[in-house]
């Protein structure tokens, strides 16, 4: 098997169509995480197939195309928009001599490096574990069987079984510690129902402009920064709400299509702030020409967490680039279901603090909950 070289970031993308409909989108989307990972992107391979070759992925011809554009490009690795199997990856690397990065590891990466708090690191190594306890039976020789001999007779062990045990013992300690900070989440919570504070949680796609709405609302300096993944770390403020009761807006880590399933079971504890709030603000990026999936991808990660029936109110962002005026419509029942608005500029903003004031009217009792929330970090 070659060796690995140092750590280098320039990237060739690998975005294979198998027949949808959204090809230029996903084009754009591989290529913002390479950049918001640190890559240098220095070419794109395309190319159209009806299903994924077994052990390479993309089909000999491809491979072939692939690393004839990598060296013409000089790249240190390849980075592939889909999911890989383990056999996958490493005849690709074998094949292309170098490293290659599939598109979960590429958001495992991005989400390490964004981590801020000692529960987003624990949450990311977590799942980064869990994500490399499925690729050990073969990504490296040195997990062979030890052969025996004299002087080459193991303790009885493999180096596969040796890894397992350990990877297996630090995922045991990750949950300990992750489970101990999600209890002193659900104490905070509990106290802050019996004052009645009502929680409301922005969710949405990445980069939709969450954290310029949560800053515009509080008036905090939470991160917002035009980049994927710029949030990871919950962060919970009070926002006055004239009319309304106390309001506590929570900031969450944005969706994307795809995430892993490893990254949702690791963030979980986390992401019951949206399953546990009394109301969600599903923040839309109005400028995006794909914001039909990507409203839809979200739904599948709520739908995942437990959240998928939480009352919502969509809130239409970047009305500043796309001419619409701000505004709200209702549904049949005459209740607020949408708002547009400008996170940036501010306008529409007015109209979303009355539709709170709407929904949670000072003086309005609290509906009981016995889900575990999320912790308030107080600045």
């Amino acid at each position: 098997m070659f060796e690995r070289p140092g750590r280098g970031n320039r990237a060739l993308l690998v975005a294979l169509d198998f027949g949808r409909d959204d090809r230029a989108y996903r084009e754009r989307e591989i290529r913002d995480l390479a950049v918001s990972a640190g890559a240098v992107v220095v070419g794109l391979v395309t190319g159209r197939r009806s299903r994924p070759d077994p052990a390479h992925f993309a089909g000999k011809g491809k491979v072939d195309e692939i690393d004839a554009r990598r060296k013409e490009a000089n790249a240190d690795l390849v980075i592939f928009d889909h999911t890989l199997s383990g056999v996958q990856q490493r005849n690709l690397e074998e094949k292309l001599a170098c490293r290659v990065v599939d598109r979960t590891s590429l958001i495992l990466d991005i989400f390490a490096l964004r981590a801020r708090s000692a529960e987003g690191k624990l949450q990311v190594e977590l799942a980064q574990l869990a994500h490399l306890s499925t690729r050990l039976a073969g990504g490296w020789t040195h997990l062979e069987r030890q052969k025996g001999g004299i002087g080459l007779r193991g303790p009885g062990e493999t180096q596969l079984e040796t890894d397992r045990r350990l990877i297996g013992q630090r995922v045991k300690l990750l949950k300990t510690r992750i489970a101990r900070v999600a209890r002193s989440r659900a104490v905070q919570s509990r106290t802050r129902r019996r004052a009645e504070v009502r929680t409301v949680a922005l969710v949405g796609y990445t980069n939709a402009g969450k954290s310029t709405l949560f800053n515009r609302l509080t008036g905090a300096g939470a991160l917002a920064a035009n980049q994927l993944f710029a949030t990871l770390d919950t962060t919970l403020r009070k926002v006055h709400v004239p009319g309304a009761g106390p309001v506590v807006l929570s900031d969450t880590v944005g969706f994307i299509r795809d995430l892993p399933h490893d990254l949702i079971a690791a963030f979980r504890s986390t992401l019951t702030e949206a399953a546990d709030a009394d109301l969600l603000l599903h923040v839309v990026d109005g400028s995006s020409d794909e914001r039909d999936m990507q409203e839809r991808a979200v739904d599948e990660v709520l739908a995942e967490i437990g959240a998928g029936e939480m009352p919502r109110i969509r809130v239409v962002n970047k009305i500043d680039t796309t001419g619409l005026s701000p505004g709200v419509e209702r549904d049949a029942c005459g209740t607020i279901a949408s708002v547009r608005l400008s996170a940036l500029t501010g306008a529409g903003c007015d109209e979303l603090l009355s539709a709170l004031a709407e929904r949670f009217p000072a003086g309005a009792g609290h509906a009981p909950s016995t889900a575990d929330a999320a912790e308030m970090h107080d600045d």
